[in-house]
């Protein structure tokens, strides 16, 4: 690797360790995505980083090669999955599917690799599971150990997974939420969940799916937390490499599209599904193992930037107040790369306590409670959690009936 500083670059694949590395996607230099700032620090200018995709031509993974410091991403970090229902009620469903697909027992043993706030292991503890959490950030860690549930503030490594068999016993399930594209060291999780696996046991992880970033044009889900943007074909041969097996995968509705992989160690008893082979055929078909399609995404990018820039422009001309719903970490992407800050946007409405009187990173927009909206009545909010667009206009219908409108800028551009 090369590099100062918070920053650093690395000069091989993630997953294979190839040299044939293709710059494809070139996006606008942002601040990491989380990096919320308190009012005081309006006037600092934020450190950017690069963002640009590269596609290796051995095992057609699509990633960042620049890596910014996870301590400086990750140990206070601003996002809970509990503040949305509709990740709660999502956690829940994941949790029921595994004890009945698994069989798991009363007394199994869960270790959650990035656990957050505990959302998922709660719901594992409640059907009777003994759960372990092991994250990073500090303060949310030790909130989730406050409310009962035992978590480790650190990165999960080697040591980290030899240690949670040795003092928790081999565990029956691993799971990691997004976890598996926040990394640098992909290898090193393996070789300590391998650790900690028990024989039998089953590694489940929920990423991203990179299908659904091209084809619905979802490129603000790029940015530093996310290194890694996975498909099939190179997570089976990365996973062989180490000994393990990626047995089967299904898709997902989180974050626009994302797919759930299930891995067993190599001479685990899980069969493998025809699922795995069917998704590999589906992104070659796809044009997912062509650099040239990385390419043509870009020009989509292009586009949505022009529609959604001229739009907005269209509707400050005519003296229209703007605001924004959801400061997740893809909005800073969309910002930078469209060009958005304070000059078009009044404000951003989230629902989590954590951001509320902050400042969006480098744009310092101040987000604000969703209150504001019926306090000061902007005439139009794009909805940068795009994700949860159904369930924000589901439950501000009155903003919708007092002649307020809501833009939704991905998948496709849209006024309601």
């Amino acid at each position: 690797m090369t590099g100062t500083g918070r920053h650093r670059r690395r000069e091989t694949c993630r997953l294979c360790g190839g040299r044939d590395l293709v710059e494809v996607l070139t996006l606008t230099p942002t601040p990491p995505a989380n990096a919320f700032v308190a009012p005081a620090r309006r006037d600092e200018a934020q450190p950017c980083y690069p963002l640009n995709a590269h596609f290796c031509e051995t095992c057609a993974h699509l990633q960042l090669l620049d890596v910014v410091d996870p301590e400086e991403l990750f140990r206070d970090y601003v996002y809970v999955s509990g503040t949305s229902p509709v990740f709660v009620k999502h956690f829940d469903t994941y949790a029921a599917d595994m004890v009945a697909r698994f069989g798991l027992r009363a007394g199994a043993r869960v270790l959650d690799i990035g656990s957050n706030d505990g959302t998922l292991l709660k719901c594992f503890r409640t059907r009777g599971l003994e759960v372990l959490g092991v994250d990073p950030a500090r303060d949310i860690a030790r909130r989730a150990a406050a409310d009962g549930l035992e978590t480790w503030p650190e990165f999960f490594t080697p040591e980290t997974g030899r240690r949670v068999r040795d003092l928790h016993g081999p565990q029956n399930l691993v799971t990691a939420n997004n976890i598996f594209a926040h990394a640098d060291d992909l290898a090193g999780i393996v070789d300590g969940l391998r650790a900690a696996l028990a024989p039998d046991g089953v590694f489940v992880f929920e990423v991203s799916y990179l299908l659904d970033v091209v084809q619905k044009t979802l490129f603000d889900t790029i940015y530093h937390e996310h290194l890694a943007y996975h498909s099939v074909k190179p997570l089976r041969r990365f996973f062989a490499e180490r000994e393990m097996t990626l047995f089967d995968v299904q898709r997902v509705d989180s974050h626009g599209g994302s797919i759930r992989g299930f891995v067993r160690h190599a001479d685990g008893p899980q069969a493998i599904r025809s699922a795995v082979g069917d998704l590999e055929a589906a992104e070659a078909a796809a044009g997912l193992h062509d650099a040239a399609t990385f390419r043509a995404f870009s020009r989509r990018i292009d586009g949505l930037k022009r529609d959604l820039t001229r739009l907005l422009a269209d509707f400050k001309a005519e003296g229209k107040r703007v605001a924004a719903f959801g400061a997740p970490a893809k909005a800073t992407t969309l910002l930078y790369h469209f060009d958005l800050g304070p000059e078009t946007i009044d404000f951003v409405v989230d629902d989590s306590p954590l951001k509320q009187g902050l400042l969006t990173p480098g744009k310092h927009i101040p987000v604000v409670p969703s209150g504001t909206l019926y306090e000061t009545r902007p005439d139009v909010v794009v909805i940068l959690a795009w994700n949860f667009a159904p369930a924000i206009i589901d439950k501000h219908r009155a903003f919708l009936d007092h002649g307020g409108r809501f833009v939704v800028p991905l998948p496709e551009l849209e006024v309601i």
